[in-house]
């Protein structure tokens, strides 16, 4: 008996300690730009605090409840929610309380800062953006915890930060292999996590169309299934198994309103002119040969595009950017542009004639169907400028002559991305090295799921630095921001999308967010630690190379 009191004794002892243990810890990631902590006294926030978010103001009432649920998810207190009128006195409202408040002061948009004292919390930002990003900050500076506490004690503070780049994305390949709605919000949740703003969703490929266009419903009566699927690195064994699946426009405008809650632009991609064999297998006719074509159940880069020499090709394209760019608001429209085989434009007598119309001759390393190439990006680049878009392709599209408004994104390597920002084009940096998280992450894959090949590891992601050396500062004012891209040839359901973004995904966001000057990667590595806690809270699967 005495044993099993002493025993009782000991659990209630511990259990009022980890509930006593629950502090606040703002070591987060990305690490701001300036926490400037005090020995003054802590904030003590319970149940009986409120969230208080401006009158009239349905982003930051919006705001008001993510903060509730994070605190929530964090801490398992349950906080209230209520507006502050004009009329208040925010000091006043604000004891005892979180609140949330716009300052123009705030340079940044995206700019905000969080002060702690022993009276309570006020997150403020230039805009409701702002304010959603430190209360990123803010949640991931919560403890943990499995036993709900009276109460969690957050040290006083004074946090002020902003971002380095404006541009920060993450990229999803929904082509090869195909992800439900559900799991593409929860990739969103992941993107807002880590204090991104750019979701680029790549919807077309040679192994699956996966946009509904009413114009052509044969892209996804046809284009959006294989009849079968490659075994590993193209083995020339195939399962035989069906495959596909699409969003319909409904889907997508809800996604896009999913994102734009959590202040993150979705940027469509429609490739063009290759990868193009779901689109082609469904209308033939566009390309060179006019078939027959076939979705295709393999990897890699394949001869039949689309054919440029006719113009049933450009109506095709304008009807189908018609409906992209009534589903998705972004300035960006990315067209692809890469991997371009020209051998079917070689031998089709309305690409020669093509040529001739629009006197493409070769220029130097360029060939005439090289430069056809530049036709066709220039044209499309006019149809989305007519429709206030701007045009964003791989860095392929550099050699094509499109016009100086066009966006580069530089993945064969980083010397694109400077090379094109000297000539005057906007840049995003995401280079295969380090930012194609399809690559491993360790030098022993023996146990390692199956991967295109390569080796990326958290260490390798933030050492990057976007910005060459040799770039003036006005050059360098063109590098926007800096993308990871996952492809997923190899990567077949949601928990392997997990597996291979995290914890790069973290590496990734103090790139787009540090100077250089502000980086450790020690430091970082302590602090990852205590953001894997949030992981694990999701039970989302994660690497574990930099934890053992």
């Amino acid at each position: 008996m005495k044993k099993l009191l002493f025993s009782l004794c000991m659990f209630f002892m511990l259990s009022i300690s980890a509930i006593e243990a629950q502090v606040a810890n703002y070591d987060v990631v990305p690490l701001p730009k300036s926490v400037n902590q005090s020995s003054a006294a802590s904030f003590v926030l319970s149940e009986s605090s409120s969230i208080i978010y401006p009158e009239g103001n349905a982003d930051m009432q919006r705001n008001a409840q993510f903060l509730s649920d994070y605190v929530n998810e964090m801490t398992k207190l349950r906080l209230g929610k209520r507006s502050m009128g004009g009329k208040e006195n925010a000091a006043k409202v604000g004891q005892g309380n979180i609140l949330l408040a716009l300052d123009a002061k705030i340079k940044n948009d995206e700019g905000y800062t969080i002060n702690v004292t022993d009276k309570g919390v006020i997150i403020r930002g230039k805009t409701p953006a702002g304010v959603f990003l430190g209360i990123q900050t803010f949640r991931k500076a919560l403890p943990v915890v499995k036993v709900k506490p009276q109460v969690v004690t957050l040290p006083a503070v004074n946090i002020v930060d902003e971002p380095r780049f404006g541009y920060r994305g993450m990229h999803l390949d929904c082509a090869r292999h195909f992800f439900t709605v559900d799991f593409v919000k929860e990739y969103i949740d992941l993107i807002a996590l880590h204090g991104m703003n750019r979701f680029h969703w790549h919807l077309t490929e040679d192994q699956g169309w996966r946009i509904e266009i009413n114009k052509y419903p044969r892209l996804t009566e046809v284009g959006a299934w294989r009849s079968g699927t490659t075994i590993g690195r193209n083995s020339g064994v195939d399962d035989g198994i069906p495959y596909g699946g699409f969003y319909t426009q409904d889907e997508c405008h809800e996604i896009v309103k999913y994102a734009a809650e959590r202040y993150i632009t979705v940027i469509p991609e429609i490739d063009m002119p290759g990868h193009m064999l779901a689109a082609l297998a469904a209308y033939p006719e566009l390309g060179c040969t006019g078939g027959p074509y076939e979705v295709e159940h393999t990897w890699g880069i394949f001869a039949d595009v689309l054919c440029p020499g006719k113009e049933e090709t450009f109506k095709f394209i304008e009807g189908v950017l018609d409906e992209v760019v009534s589903i998705f608001p972004s300035e960006y429209i990315h067209i692809g542009g890469d991997e371009c085989p020209r051998d079917r434009w070689a031998e089709c007598p309305l690409c020669q004639q093509r040529i001739v119309q629009e006197s493409l001759k070769p220029e130097g390393k360029q060939t005439k169907e090289d430069l056809l190439q530049g036709y066709f990006a220039r044209r499309v680049e006019k149809y989305l400028h007519a429709k206030g878009k701007k045009l964003i392709g791989w860095d392929e599209i550099l050699s094509c002559n499109v016009d100086r408004t066009s966006t580069i994104m530089s993945w064969r390597g980083a010397a694109p991305g400077a090379e094109a920002a000297k000539l005057g084009h906007d840049v995003i940096m995401t280079p295969t090295n380090p930012m194609y998280f399809d690559y491993y992450q360790t030098e022993n894959t023996r146990h390692e799921p199956l991967a295109i090949g390569g080796l990326e590891t958290v260490k390798d992601v933030y050492a990057f630095e976007p910005i060459a050396a040799d770039l003036t500062a006005e050059d360098a004012h063109h590098i926007l921001g800096v993308q990871a891209n996952l492809w997923t040839e190899y990567v077949a359901v949601p928990h392997h999308v997990e597996y291979q973004v995290l914890p790069r995904m973290a590496a990734l966001a103090e790139v787009q967010w540090l100077k250089p000057d502000q980086k450790d990667y020690d430091a970082f590595i302590v602090r990852l630690k205590r953001l894997k806690e949030i992981y694990d809270l999701h039970q989302w699967t994660v690497a574990q190379h930099v934890f053992r």
